[in-house]
C-alpha cells in the first residue's frame, strides 16, 4: 500500500508519527521542541495526533527546529520548465494556468442500429 493511498488523515497522522520518532531519536520533549521551535507545546502535541488544526508556519518551524527542511526538496522538488516553455514565456514566470480543457476522448460515432 502506498502512502499516495491512504486517506488524508492517515496521512496526517503518519506525518505525526515520523515527526515524534525523530524527536524521540533526539532525546527531546514535546516542550523543548516547542520551545526551540517558537511555538506552543499543545502545537507539537496536534501535529503529533496528527490534528488538523495546525497551521503550515508551526509545521515549517518544528520541521526547521528538527533539522528537517532540508528534506523539503525530496518532498516537493522545484518544478523543472522545459526549455521551449522558457522560449516561450521569453525569461518571464508563469502567473496563471492557461484554462485550456483536457482533451476529451473522442467519442465513437454514432450509426443507425447501434442503440444497445
Amino acid at each position: 500500500m502506498t502512502i499516495s493511498s491512504l486517506s488524508d488523515g492517515v496521512v496526517l497522522e503518519e506525518i505525526g508519527r515520523r515527526l515524534e520518532a525523530v524527536r524521540l531519536g533526539r532525546n527531546q520533549t514535546q516542550a523543548q521542541l516547542a520551545r526551540q521551535a517558537g511555538v506552543s507545546k499543545r502545537t507539537i502535541e496536534r501535529l503529533e495526533s496528527g490534528a488538523v488544526a495546525v497551521q503550515l508556519s508551526g509545521f515549517v518551524r518544528v520541521c526547521r527546529a528538527l533539522e528537517l527542511l532540508d528534506g523539503l526538496d525530496a518532498f516537493l522538488p522545484e518544478p523543472l520548465v522545459s526549455p521551449i516553455a522558457l522560449l516561450k514565456l521569453r525569461g518571464r514566470s508563469r502567473r496563471r494556468a492557461s484554462g485550456k480543457p483536457a482533451s476529451a476522448p473522442s467519442a465513437k460515432a454514432w450509426t443507425w442500429g447501434d442503440e444497445s
